[in-house]
């Protein structure tokens, strides 16, 4: 197997997608538009997204023998992202969210773990990891693969960088129990709020400064339509957002 630049750690869904009239509160109904089905789940988009720019990449994760596992499977090797790293589970079902959007894009999502959550330290392939230039993580809902995937940063040589992308279920987790994935992370790439809750840093500048004295290289703070904070703690960066198609 040659080598990859990135591969990634997190969470596979299928994430299907209801346009509704309205988000219906407690006792309310509404009607459905149209729905459609797409593979999600943020270190895969990421993934594909560095496949799609010409980047050797590869996936560990965990999905079911169902038609979903089979579904986020084939969009992976569409895109030719090696999937030698993924687990698939006998039992249980890949995972899925459900999300019901409005007119005004205001959006309510369900997610279903499923297999996500059961990933144990020793169903991931040491070698496969271990030939990778970055190693990039994001979240699970469930603790079990959250602890394994710290058990494997324990478990990493120095020349395996790693990447990571909190999002908001590790930043509610607070400072404590991200500071093991923190302190061997060469980039981390919050969002404001995110950077926030790790740190308690109100402004995201300092916020990232905190960062970078825990021995982070690279902090990359998300801004949305403001586009993206970058600094190593020497430079400092402004990177606007690029406008894309809603």
């Amino acid at each position: 197997m040659t080598g990859f630049d990135v591969v990634g750690f997190g969470a596979l869904n299928v994430d299907k997608l209801f346009k509704v009239n309205q988000i219906a509160e407690a006792e309310e109904e509404s009607f459905i538009k149209s729905h459609s089905e797409t593979c999600g789940g943020s270190a895969a988009n990421t993934i594909i997204g560095l496949a799609r720019l010409g980047c050797k990449v590869g996936f560990v994760g965990k999905v079911a023998d169902d038609k979903e596992g089979a579904l986020l499977l084939g969009d992976f090797r569409k895109e030719f992202v090696n999937t030698a790293g993924i687990i698939s589970a006998k039992k249980g079902e890949s995972g899925q969210v459900m999300g019901f959007v409005d007119a005004k894009g205001e959006r309510a999502l369900y997610i279903n773990s499923g297999v996500n959550d059961t990933i144990e330290f020793d169903e991931v392939k040491m070698d496969y990891v271990l030939k990778t230039k970055f190693l990039h993580l994001t979240s699970f809902v469930g603790n079990l693969s959250f602890q394994t995937q710290k058990k494997l940063l324990q478990n990493l040589p120095e020349n395996v960088n790693i990447s990571f992308d909190p999002g908001a279920l590790y930043a509610r987790k607070g400072l404590a129990q991200l500071e093991p994935i923190i302190g061997k992370s060469y980039v981390i790439m919050p969002n404001a709020k995110e950077l926030n809750l790790i740190t308690g840093e109100a402004d995201y500048c300092s916020g990232a400064d905190f960062l970078i004295g825990k021995g982070v290289k690279i902090v990359a703070v998300k801004l949305g339509g403001e586009g993206c904070y970058v600094t190593d703690g020497h430079e400092r960066l402004r990177i606007e957002a690029f406008n894309v198609k809603a």
